[in-house]
C-alpha cells in the first residue's frame, strides 16, 4: 500500500464514561467509517477487508472504537500489531484518547445509574481506577488526548470535528423555502421570516399572475421603503447565525420565507437572499413551495396582514 492511497485509521480509546460514543457518532456525521467494540483479534483482517461497493472507489477512513470491554483487549498487544501494519502495509494510525477526572466520571455514572464495566459489584470508583490503570499504555501512545472533564456533549462533538474534519470546505447544508401562510407553514423550519409587511404584487392586476421570479414583480416589491432596512437586517442575522450553526455542528439549516400565497414576495425575498448568501461565501439551496399554486384572491384577503388589501 502506498502512501498515496494509505488508508487512515484513527484508534478511539478512552475512560468508559468519558464520550467515546459520542466522538464516534461525531466521526461517523463527518464522513468517517466506524467500528465500535470489534474483537481486537479480528483488527487486522478488517483493515484488508475492501470497502463496501455502494460507497464507490473511495475508501472512507476507519475510526475503530475499543475500551476494556472489548473481546480480546490487550493494549499492548494491538499496539504492536498497528506499529507492524503501519510499518508493512503503509496504513496512517493514529490514536485518540478520551480522559476525565474520576470524581466527574463517578458523578456521570451516578447521574445515569449505570455500573460501571469493571465495577459491576463495587464502588465506580473502584472500576474507574483499574480502567485507568488498563489503559494507560494506549494514553501514553495516543497522539490526541481530550480531557472532557469540563466538556459538555456539544463542546466535545465541535472538538472532534475541528480536529478529525475531512473536509475543511465542509458546510453545513442551507436551505431557504419561500411558501405561502395561507396554505400551512412547511415542516422542519429553523429560522422563519415573515414578508408579509412589504407590498403586496398580488392587488396590482399586471403583476397578480407572475411571480416574484419575475423581474417587474421584483421592481414593485423593491420599492417599499422598508425593503432594504429589512433584506439588510434578515442578512445580517443570517450571516451571524450560519457559521455558529455549523461551528455547533448543526448538519442542516432550513430558513423558511413567507408570505400571503407564497408566489410573490417570498419567493423574490428567498432569491434576493440565497444571491446575497452566495455572495457572502455561503452555498444555499432555494425551494419555491407554492410557486406553482394557483393565485387565490380569497386567500389574499384572508390572511393578509392586519387585513389590509394593500399589503
Amino acid at each position: 500500500m502506498t502512501d498515496s492511497i494509505a488508508k487512515r485509521v484513527l484508534l478511539v480509546t478512552g475512560l468508559s464514561g468519558a464520550g467515546k460514543s459520542t466522538a464516534l457518532n461525531t466521526l461517523e456525521d463527518i464522513g468517517w467509517e466506524t467500528v465500535d467494540n470489534f474483537p481486537l483479534r479480528l483488527v487486522e483482517g478488517l483493515l484488508n477487508t475492501p470497502p463496501s461497493s455502494s460507497r464507490g472507489v473511495n475508501d472512507l477512513p476507519l475510526a475503530l472504537g475499543f475500551d476494556s470491554r472489548t473481546r480480546g483487549f490487550e493494549p499492548e498487544k494491538l499496539i504492536e500489531t498497528m506499529k507492524r501494519l503501519q510499518q508493512t502495509q503503509g496504513y496512517l494510525i493514529s490514536t485518540l484518547f478520551l480522559d476525565c477526572a474520576g470524581g466527574e466520571l463517578e458523578r456521570r455514572y451516578a447521574e445515569t445509574r449505570r455500573r460501571h464495566p469493571l465495577a459491576l459489584d463495587r464502588p465506580a470508583k473502584e472500576g474507574i481506577a483499574l480502567e485507568r490503570n488498563l489503559l494507560e499504555p494506549f494514553r501514553r501512545w495516543a497522539d490526541y488526548v481530550i480531557d472532557t472533564s469540563s466538556l459538555t456533549p456539544n463542546d466535545l462533538q465541535r472538538e472532534i470535528r475541528q480536529d478529525f474534519s475531512l473536509d475543511e470546505a465542509a458546510a453545513t447544508t442551507i436551505t431557504i423555502t419561500s411558501f405561502g401562510f395561507s396554505r400551512g407553514l412547511p415542516n422542519n423550519i429553523d429560522l422563519l421570516f415573515d414578508v408579509r409587511f412589504l407590498a403586496n404584487p398580488f392587488w396590482d392586476p399586471d403583476l397578480k399572475h407572475m411571480t416574484g421570479l419575475d423581474q417587474e414583480v421584483a421592481e414593485y416589491i423593491g420599492k417599499d421603503p422598508a425593503y432594504p432596512e429589512a433584506i439588510d437586517k434578515i442578512l445580517d442575522m443570517l450571516k451571524f447565525l450560519l457559521p455558529r450553526y455549523q461551528q455547533a455542528g448543526k448538519a442542516y439549516v432550513n430558513i423558511g420565507i413567507g408570505c400571503t400565497g407564497g408566489r410573490h414576495r417570498s419567493v423574490h425575498v428567498a432569491e434576493r437572499l440565497s444571491k446575497d448568501l452566495l455572495a457572502a461565501g455561503f452555498s444555499p439551496n432555494v425551494l419555491h413551495r407554492n410557486l406553482a399554486s394557483r393565485p387565490m384572491e380569497a386567500l389574499e384577503s384572508m390572511k393578509n396582514l392586519n387585513g389590509n388589501r394593500g399589503i
